[in-house]
């Protein structure tokens, strides 16, 4: 387990983001807009007319779990942290209600709207480094220095 010691206080940033618009862009987008560090998912409601999401049994050597999703779906959950490197899961529910969820590959369509609330650790600084035994790149917490804040 990685992580650094003390915590860290909550900053919390509200976005709504329309229509056509695609959503993983537009959470890095805010994220380089406000410098933020060590931000993640807190809430999100809304709906989607596409995604691209690789599967649970993916591997670094088989990353061809795929799928792509066209449709009118809500977003039932999105969790995740969005340094550079977003690692984001999201949960989807069809129009009979049957989900289908994973990791977000990114071509999140915004149907009618997404409207999410995200916090930042503003003591902290996530960044991702390559895990030899997973095989992906794997989130790494430390301190923000005084200077970055």
């Amino acid at each position: 387990m990685s992580a650094a010691g003390g915590g860290s206080a909550l900053r919390v940033h509200a976005v709504r983001v329309g229509p056509g618009r695609e959503l993983l862009a537009a959470l890095q987008a805010l994220v380089i807009e406000r410098r933020l560090r060590a931000p993640f998912i807190l809430s999100c409601v809304g709906s989607l007319t596409k995604a691209t999401l690789r599967l649970a049994n993916a591997t670094a050597t088989n990353t061809n779990e795929v799928i792509q999703l066209s449709g009118r779906f809500e977003i039932v959950s999105l969790v995740g942290t969005l340094n550079p490197e977003a690692h984001l899961h999201i949960c989807l529910a069809d129009g009979e209600g049957r989900t289908v969820g994973g990791h977000v590959l990114g071509g999140l369509e915004v149907f009618t709207t997404a409207e999410l609330v995200v916090g930042e650790a503003p003591d902290l600084q996530f960044t991702r480094e390559m895990d030899e035994h997973t095989g992906f790149p794997e989130l790494v917490v430390q301190p923000r220095s005084q200077t970055e804040k």
